[in-house]
């Protein structure tokens, strides 16, 4: 069976939300009641879907197996020039997003959400994105994520709204768009239907807490560099155990703290 929804299927699932904006701009599906969804809050609208308009997540978008919308934070500026940010309070370098152009967005962005529906803020001082978390992500019922700019925003719509800071890694870059995408890709991508193969989740990098083996394919030989002859003998288990050996040794060499927590789960072989 398809998991591409039927038009006689689609009618029924369609979600009818007030909006001062046209809502078909992501995807030509409409907006389909019960799909996972990616609120985005953003001075940047027109960043997204961006590259996740692109191979399976694009293709699972069109297909509407999940769904992007983007709340334009500049609409909620103040005054004439639509003024989203302010100087630091006890001075300081750079502008904060004000607390009361946010805070509007934010309850736009979360009307209509149900109490499995995260209010995330990409930023430098959250946790750092791993692969326990985007399986969490993915059984939620949606997202909505917080790009922010320049200094970052105003700590109270943090406190008030209890948001969860997440970060894309230990550097700072110039807004939070780009670490948004990263993290809808990785949490899209476990969701049922959207990969080919639904045992390519399971066979990669992370999954069981180590770093993936390598990965070879035709031609047998290339500049002189042969495939390993395991991988060539038609011997599944030999080829299973010399995958775990690779996967094991490569994140010992690379990522030590995976591998500690790696080795105080597993028993000694």
């Amino acid at each position: 069976m398809s998991d591409t929804p039927s038009p006689g299927r689609s009618l029924g699932r369609k979600a009818v939300r007030v909006s001062a904006k046209p809502r078909e701009l992501m995807t030509a599906t409409p907006d389909l009641h019960g799909v996972w969804q990616a609120r985005i809050i953003t001075l940047f609208p027109s960043a997204f879907p961006g590259v996740l308009g692109e191979s399976l997540t694009g293709k699972a978008l069109k297909d509407g197996l999940w769904q992007l919308q983007t709340i334009d934070l500049r609409d909620f500026g103040i005054g004439k020039h639509r003024n989203v940010d302010d100087t630091p309070a006890g001075g300081g370098a750079g502008m904060v997003l004000r607390a009361d152009v946010l805070g509007p967005a934010i309850e736009q962005a979360m009307a209509g959400t149900t109490p499995n529906w995260p209010l995330i803020y990409l930023s430098p001082r959250g946790r750092r994105m791993d692969q326990p978390m985007m399986r969490n992500l993915a059984r939620t019922d949606g997202m909505t994520l917080i790009c922010g700019r320049f200094e970052g925003v105003d700590e109270r719509v943090l406190q008030h709204y209890g948001v969860q800071e997440v970060s894309l890694g230990d550097f700072v870059m110039t807004g939070g768009e780009i670490a948004a995408q990263a993290l809808i890709d990785a949490t899209v991508r476990l969701m049922p239907g959207v990969l080919g193969n639904a045992s390519s989740a399971v066979d990669e990098s992370f999954s069981d807490g180590l770093l993936e083996h390598p990965h070879y394919t035709r031609p047998a030989e290339w500049q002189g560099h042969p495939i390993p002859e395991v991988l060539m003998s038609g011997h599944h288990g030999r080829i299973a155990a010399w995958r775990q050996d690779q996967a094991e040794a490569i994140t010992k060499a690379r990522r030590p703290d995976l591998w500690a927590e790696y080795r105080g789960r597993k028993p000694a072989r």
